[in-house]
């Protein structure tokens, strides 16, 4: 059984500031409600090749995600596949696309697909893992919403 969800959220700015400030680890904690700390390996520019390593916070079990981009195409796609192997997960792998829409405004779209682990436990485990990432993804992308909307309304650059 493979989990497997999209999520979308309209963001009150172009697609190329949205994929910017994503994809900017240094300020990622401003506006990302999942995470305790983020980084790519080596502190290098996000780009194809590229290894990232996520800690989810605390109460949200701790989780960290070792990833590498394997799309990266400013500003509209980037993709990523987890590379270590935490509790639960056997695969996991998740991608934005960023679509600008009318006015200024854009759309993001998160796929997300992931097995659990071990495979006698995943029919019972990835529907409520998959509920779970579904729910704090949405909070995600209000959170993302809400900081540009924020920054604009003071008038400061995404």
């Amino acid at each position: 059984m493979t989990a497997h969800a999209v999520v979308r959220q309209v963001l009150p700015v172009p697609a190329a500031e949205v994929f910017d400030l994503v994809h900017d680890y240094p300020r990622r904690l401003t506006w990302d409600t999942l995470l305790r700390s983020a980084h790519t390996v080596g502190d290098v520019p996000p780009a194809k090749g590229v290894e990232a390593v996520c800690s989810a916070r605390w109460s949200l079990g701790g989780l960290s995600f070792r990833t590498r981009y394997v799309t990266f195409d400013r500003p509209h796609l980037a993709a990523v596949v987890l590379v270590n192997k935490p509790p639960v997960f056997a695969t996991w792998a998740a991608s934005m696309r960023h679509t600008d829409l009318e006015g200024g405004t854009s759309e993001v779209a998160y796929t997300l697909t992931f097995t659990c682990r071990p495979r006698w436990a995943a029919r019972a485990v990835e529907p409520v893992a998959l509920a779970a990432f579904r729910w704090e993804t949405q909070r995600r992308l209000r959170a993302l919403a809400a900081h540009f909307a924020q920054e604009h309304q003071a008038g400061l650059p995404g």
